[in-house]
């Protein structure tokens, strides 16, 4: 992954200015639009000291119809440095160390739609995920398309990188966290999944699901009850809907978040 990547919207850009001013090396502002929302973000760019270009409407649709087809920008878009946003191990262990509550996980295994990685993001910060763990091969990159979708999301919840999922995840288990993974044919329902434990969801991918060796690392293989004709959910809404059967679990049953 580069660790340049230009981003577009302005929930995303303002949340960028929110959380890593010092992350943004280039600000684009449509020059003839004055409204709250552009006029807010301005605010919030003067007061982290971060420098803006304005330009018309016709050159910023150009920019970024070169960058990402079909694409709107909202007035604005964002050039900015995306390494330190990504965990790699070392930095995936010493996050978990600083926990002082039971870890709430979330583990995408070969989610290969940036929008799909995006949408999982968003969810994930509002159900008080602590990290966001992909593997660093076969997995949508957090680019400007998931970043758009996140709604500033990717730059507020924790998210890593790791070379050998299996491995992580047992190395997960051997820190006392329980593997529960989403599969359409489990017999076990999601809600009788206890989520108050140290826990990781792991979502499999799109179209195959999880892998053969991610499933033999699960200590639960839980499914969603499914009272319609179809088989399956996206994998965004799948997450959601485990993220918060255990936020449900967890909301006056554990101690306050750090």
């Amino acid at each position: 992954m580069s660790n340049k990547e230009w981003v577009y919207g302005i929930h995303t850009v303002s949340e960028l200015l929110r959380q890593h001013p010092e992350d943004v090396l280039e600000l684009l502002i449509q020059q003839d639009r004055e409204d709250k929302r552009i006029n807010e973000l301005k605010g919030l760019a003067s007061a982290a000291g971060v420098t803006w270009q304005g330009l018309d409407r016709k050159d910023l649709d150009k920019r970024l119809r070169n960058l990402q087809p079909g694409a709107v920008h909202q007035g604005v878009i964002a050039l900015c440095r995306l390494g330190g946003t990504v965990l790699d191990e070392r930095g995936l262990e010493a996050l978990l160390d600083g926990l002082t509550h039971p870890p709430l996980i979330l583990i995408l295994d070969e989610v290969t739609d940036p929008h799909n990685l995006g949408a999982c993001l968003r969810t994930a910060d509002a159900a008080g995920v602590d990290v966001v763990i992909v593997p660093k091969d076969r997995s949508a990159p957090l680019n400007m398309t998931a970043r758009k979708v996140a709604c500033g999301a990717a730059d507020t919840i924790a998210f890593a990188e790791v070379t050998n999922l299996s491995r992580t995840l047992k190395e997960l288990k051997e820190r006392g966290i329980w593997i529960a993974g989403a599969a359409g044919e489990a017999q076990d329902s999601l809600y009788a999944i206890d989520f108050k434990v140290p826990i990781a969801i792991v979502m499999g991918s799109e179209g195959k699901g999880l892998r053969r060796l991610t499933r033999e690392h699960c200590d639960y293989l839980m499914s969603i009850p499914m009272a319609g004709a179809l088989s399956s959910l996206n994998v965004s809404v799948a997450t959601g809907l485990c993220l918060f059967e255990a936020v449900r679990q967890r909301v006056g049953a554990s101690p306050a978040r750090d």
